[in-house]
């Protein structure tokens, strides 16, 4: 059976990634969604990204586009100014780019690769989306500020139209641990600041959550996904 992997907001934190990826060990037929953010604030944006453009060929990876990336992407493209995006963590991540040699080309690559992230992604089950969702709405037409901007404790939807429960990052679970609830799962839990890096078998409820400096802890989820009950 196809493991399907949601992997929460790495915020530049690649140590805590490579860790988190050892401990997965993502294999060909593996679905990997992971859910944005995952540049800014922490120490190696730069890193990140490239590790995540190599994790591509080694399974299937759906990538999604975070509120982070739209910063990033919107200031270079002159959408936006640049204090905003520097202000949100961003001079971290310029910061990474500017120790590598490659660093100009390392960032033009990986402006053109951000640029295809997904809005979302959903299975039989299961939708993922980096920040929140509009229940009434179906997923092909949610507004840009549901999916990437709005937390948890601006709005906590009720269950997704379609049915299927939702995997989210964006709002931060400053006590490490993941929120289960019936209709979502959030599973950003604060890496850069002292959390966990969380990686969430959908289809089990096998968590592994990596700190920041790589040390892992392998969990059961809390609650199990719908169907497992």
């Amino acid at each position: 059976m196809q493991r399907v992997i949601a992997i929460g907001d790495m915020h530049g934190c690649l140590e805590a990634l490579e860790a988190l990826l050892q401990a997965i060990a993502p294999q060909p037929d593996d679905l990997v969604v992971t859910l944005g953010d995952y540049i800014d604030r922490g120490p190696d944006s730069c890193g990140v990204v490239e590790r995540l453009r190599l994790l591509a060929s080694q399974c299937q990876l759906v990538p999604l586009l975070g509120n982070h990336e739209e910063m990033m992407l919107s200031t270079l493209d002159g959408r936006a100014p640049r204090g905003w995006w520097l202000s949100h963590g961003g001079e971290a991540t310029q910061k990474s780019y500017d120790r590598q040699a490659e660093g100009p080309r390392l960032l033009q690559e990986h402006r053109e690769w951000l640029a295809t992230c997904r809005e979302y992604h959903e299975t039989d089950s299961w939708f993922f989306t980096h920040a929140n969702y509009v229940a009434s709405e179906p997923l092909i037409s949610q507004p840009a500020e549901a999916l990437r901007w709005q937390s948890l404790a601006e709005h906590f939807p009720g269950r997704h139209m379609s049915g299927k429960r939702a995997v989210v990052g964006h709002t931060a679970q400053r006590s490490g641990e993941v929120l289960w609830t019936q209709q979502l799962v959030c599973i950003d839990t604060h890496c850069y600041a002292g959390g966990w890096l969380t990686g969430l078998e959908v289809t089990s409820g096998r968590l592994w959550q990596v700190s920041r400096g790589g040390r892992l802890r392998e969990r059961q989820a809390a609650v199990p996904p719908p169907g497992e009950r």
